[in-house]
């Protein structure tokens, strides 16, 4: 472990390659969809320096620092990595890439994978070359996610894929899917597999799903006769179930950063200031304090989580907490708006950009798992109630 001399150097170091690298536009707040960066095989750039904050960031290794330096990571310790981060807060870095890859598989794949798929999508993901999706839900499997029945049929040198997953967000724009599949009908849990294949592949499509809010990022995905290589196989066959529960953790811990507020505390500050009406200015004031406590817990579990420390349940009590801070933001910037904020379709409201967000906030509590699923995980494991 490095001594407060070697971190204190690393912090000086870091904050002038930041502050010399990261275009002044990559320091405004985000806005829109617009504004974030996904990458994959067709990404695109609503401007230049998009493309060069990515560049520059991943030939670093800093789109996922603590990665390992083979991997396509910048092999920094927790505590660099802590560092990155407090860094490119202070001078307000937007995430240069946000990617499933990061969030959710590539945990999964260092701690499951084997060394070449470690080699061959890892540095991918890191780079933003390659875009996944995640399929796990089913019409028939939601919160019983372990009752899916999308199958992969054992053909030699291949698994023939069938079935359908729903929920699967941004599948029309992925370039590769991380999926339970069932490959025996012998056990409910020990009977699942987690595969990884191309969309681009002959049988996989997908068709949108419109949400209450006018658009979504959300898909039905369909296999009809999916040929995946038996080297997909993450993990042993008949063992999905355990990889699928570790990444959902790591899906949980992504999902709770919503409650942070990287888009709308900057609104709702404004509207505080401006003088609404008292009751209201009140309760900005209440989430203001509740959205910094939560973001000093949410710092406090990433070192746990880094250091090997977290309890395994931590993630739900992260991802309950973390959807409801992020809807009431949006019901008090809804609020705040007045009736100006129902505007639904004019250039002045952005298309309706608030109105809309906060309409698909009320998915926040079901993605993931709902919050009722979370709920009862935290009773029975934190808190320790009985069934």
């Amino acid at each position: 472990m490095a001594d407060a001399a070697d971190l204190d150097r690393f912090r000086a170091e870091t904050r002038a390659w930041l502050e010399a690298n990261c275009p002044p536009s990559m320091r405004e707040p985000v806005r829109s969809d617009k504004d974030v960066v996904w990458g994959g095989r067709n990404a695109g750039f609503a401007h230049p320096d998009q493309k060069l904050w990515l560049d520059r960031m991943a030939a670093r290794g800093w789109t996922v620092p603590d990665w390992p330096k083979e991997y396509g990571g910048g092999g920094l310790s927790p505590a660099e990595a802590k560092i990155v981060r407090e860094e490119m807060a202070r001078l307000k870095c937007r995430n240069p890439l946000n990617s499933f890859g990061i969030s959710m598989l590539g945990p999964a794949l260092l701690k499951y994978g084997n060394e070449a798929q470690k080699l061959e999508h890892l540095p991918k993901i890191a780079r933003g070359e390659i875009r996944w999706c995640q399929g796990y839900s089913e019409p028939g499997a939601g919160s019983d996610l372990a009752g899916l029945q999308t199958s992969a049929e054992d053909k030699g040198d291949h698994f023939l894929v069938n079935g359908q997953k729903v929920w699967t967000s941004y599948a029309d724009k992925a370039d590769w899917i991380f999926c339970l599949v069932r490959t025996s009908k012998d056990s409910k849990q020990g009977g699942i597999s987690f595969l990884l294949f191309d969309m681009a592949s002959p049988g996989v499509s997908t068709r949108p799903i419109q949400l209450i809010s006018g658009n979504s990022p959300f898909c039905e995905t369909f296999f009809d006769n999916v040929k995946v290589p038996k080297e997909n196989l993450v993990g042993e066959r008949n063992k999905g179930w355990d990889v699928a529960k570790y990444l959902l953790g790591h899906e949980r811990e992504m999902i709770s950063g919503m409650g942070l507020g990287a888009r709308g505390g900057d609104a709702l500050a404004d509207a505080a200031r401006a003088g609404v009406d008292p009751l209201l200015r009140a309760q900005i004031a209440l989430f203001q304090v509740r959205a910094r406590a939560f973001a000093a817990m949410s710092e406090k579990f990433l070192d746990e989580l880094k250091a090997g420390k977290a309890h395994p349940a931590q993630p739900s009590m992260m991802k309950y907490y973390g959807t409801e801070l992020n809807k009431a933001r949006h019901e008090l910037l809804m609020a705040a708006g007045g009736t100006d904020a129902l505007e639904w379709e004019s250039t002045d409201s952005r298309e309706g950009a608030a109105a809309r967000a906060w309409l698909r906030t009320k998915a926040n509590s079901i993605e993931g798992g709902t919050s009722e699923i979370q709920l009862g995980i935290i009773a029975k494991r934190i808190l320790e109630l009985p069934s």
